[in-house]
């Protein structure tokens, strides 16, 4: 079994460091976490230290680092723009395309999605949103933490889309996602509409950003579940599970 991850917003560059606050807590207090086990430890923007735990404390871990990289960001970048999903439906489209290796998500409030964020309730769903994020990197062992852009409009969609490999999962498109030219680098950007699909509007406006229609396959899947289909579909294409 893989050590278990932990996040510090910073990591001190010095042969100890101490992991408190409720990570540190949480490793001592509800994992239980010994003196000589081995933990990983990240700043979620791909620092990694493999490191000794040298003592438990009533507030945290003191650790020995024995071996600390640098991941680089992944070329392309996969960015996935996706409508809000209902209920809890929307931590669990979160949570997986974060495990399968999303380098940023886009909530995007579609004509057609059936959750709204607006005010308070929109800005506690963003938080719940982040917090889902850093807790699946942690599960998967990521040394980034995908970023979860603020809300986006149609018009911020289709201008992100702009200059971009695009790809649109659409139920009526010809042109297979197997078959769609991916890029060395930039930015891979899937948009993933709502439950009820993407408003006509929404599709010529994305066609004119650039944007190319493409489909998984037969099946007709979820919002929550699309994106993960055809992201797990282009890290094979691109080697990232190589």
């Amino acid at each position: 079994m893989s050590p278990p991850l932990f996040l510090l917003d910073e990591l001190p560059e010095a042969p100890q460091v101490f992991l408190g606050g409720d990570e540190g807590r949480h490793a001592g207090r509800v994992q239980r976490i010994k003196a000589g086990e081995t933990v990983l430890v990240s700043d979620g923007r791909g620092t990694l230290l493999t490191c000794t735990v040298a003592g438990v404390l009533p507030d945290g871990l003191r650790l020995d680092v024995e071996h600390r990289v640098r991941v680089p960001v992944p070329a392309p970048r996969l960015v996935v723009v996706q409508a809000l999903p209902k209920g809890e439906r929307a931590e669990l489209a979160v949570e997986v395309l974060t495990e399968l290796g999303v380098d940023e998500i886009v909530p995007w409030a579609a004509a057609r999605s059936v959750a709204q964020w607006h005010g308070v309730r929109g800005a506690k769903a963003l938080e719940k949103w982040r917090r889902t994020a850093r807790e699946a990197a942690k599960q998967s062992r990521r040394a980034w933490v995908p970023a979860i852009a603020e809300l986006s409009a149609t018009t911020d969609v289709a201008a992100r889309l702009a200059g971009a490999t695009a790809l649109v999962l659409h139920e009526e498109a010809t042109e297979p996602l197997a078959a769609a030219p991916l890029p060395p680098g930039g930015e891979v950007i899937v948009v993933v509409g709502p439950e009820g699909g993407i408003a006509p509007g929404e599709l010529a406006a994305f066609g004119s950003a650039g944007a190319r229609a493409v489909r998984l396959g037969e099946p007709v899947l979820r919002t929550s579940t699309a994106g993960a289909a055809a992201l797990a579909a282009l890290s094979l294409r691109l080697g990232r599970w190589g």
